[in-house]
């Protein structure tokens, strides 16, 4: 079902990197590593493919502010911030707030404020390798055994977790988590890439690597993690999820397009989309109208 704040449409096209001198730098160097040293520019493509941008030190200032607790969680062979309103009243069901790829904690305080006026806890989790958390290098496997991880703590210390809010990649994540299982009563996914094997031609055409490189590249980040990229696109992961599901996305964004939205509610049963126009990719994470949506539907999903 479609729920829609605006109507009309777009042609949604991914402008994740842009058009910097330190990209074109980047697309020079790592075209001339890969035609002299094939196999040192698959491993230099695989780093800078697991390399958050913009750099995390450039957000580290963006933290959630005064009023909130920051934990370090140790976290594989790096960490994660755990950020909790700094006076919280007890027993109070929880609502994990995670942000995408590239992004801080800092990004979800508004739907963090939204969830705590009704009378929720929310939890922002600072993903490794962003913001204050340790490591330089992250992955969107990682991402997902970060949220799992983070769940089931949570509920282990004897929190109820009323909801899981994930942006863009964090969405992606997200999803992966809970066709496996993630005790959380309900999702809502805000702007999800549907592939990330469509994300690394992306990476390849702006970074001018070959079909060979890519595919390389490819290939590597699946050995190392354990897992094959179609199976973490929502055709594998929907039929898996059975908390019920909303979904946002703006028909004007310009990182994730619309249809990957579409792909998600048309995968998960029961899902529910609802539409913007004019948002963008983050501005849906301050729009009153959306937090209003929902913070309804974590009330009574």
């Amino acid at each position: 079902m479609e729920s829609t704040i605006s109507t009309g449409a777009s042609a949604a096209a991914s402008n994740y990197y842009g058009a910097s001198l330190a990209m074109r730098a980047l697309r020079f160097a790592l075209g001339t590593v890969q035609r002299a040293w094939p196999a040192l520019g698959v491993r230099a493509a695989y780093r800078l493919f697991g390399t958050p941008l913009p750099l995390k030190w450039i957000n580290r200032r963006h933290g959630p502010g005064a009023g909130w607790r920051r934990e370090a969680w140790p976290f594989e062979d790096a960490s994660m911030g755990l950020y909790t309103p700094a006076v919280m009243a007890a027993d109070t069901p929880k609502v994990l707030l995670v942000h995408g790829w590239g992004g801080h904690a800092g990004q979800m305080l508004a739907l963090a404020q939204a969830v705590a006026a009704e009378g929720f806890t929310p939890v922002l989790l600072e993903m490794p390798a962003h913001g204050r958390s340790a490591g330089t290098v992250s992955n969107l496997p990682q991402f997902a055994r970060a949220i799992d991880y983070m769940a089931a703590r949570l509920v282990q210390q004897g929190a109820i977790l009323q909801a899981v809010v994930a942006h863009s990649l964090g969405a992606n994540a997200l999803a992966y988590a809970a066709g496996r299982g993630l005790p959380t009563q309900s999702l809502v996914l805000l702007a999800p890439p549907a592939s990330p094997h469509a994300f690394t031609r992306y990476f390849a055409h702006v970074f001018g690597l070959s079909e060979r490189t890519r595919a390389a590249m490819q290939r590597r980040i699946e050995a190392r993690e354990g897992i094959l990229m179609p199976l973490l696109e929502p055709a594998a992961v929907g039929p898996r999820i059975g908390q019920p599901t909303l979904v946002v996305h703006d028909r004007d964004d310009r990182v994730n397009r619309f249809a990957d939205g579409v792909a998600y509610c048309d995968a998960i049963a029961g899902a529910r989309l609802i539409a913007t126009e004019g948002l963008g990719h983050r501005r849906i994470l301050k729009e009153p109208s959306v937090l209003q949506e929902v913070v309804a539907f974590i009330v009574r999903p």
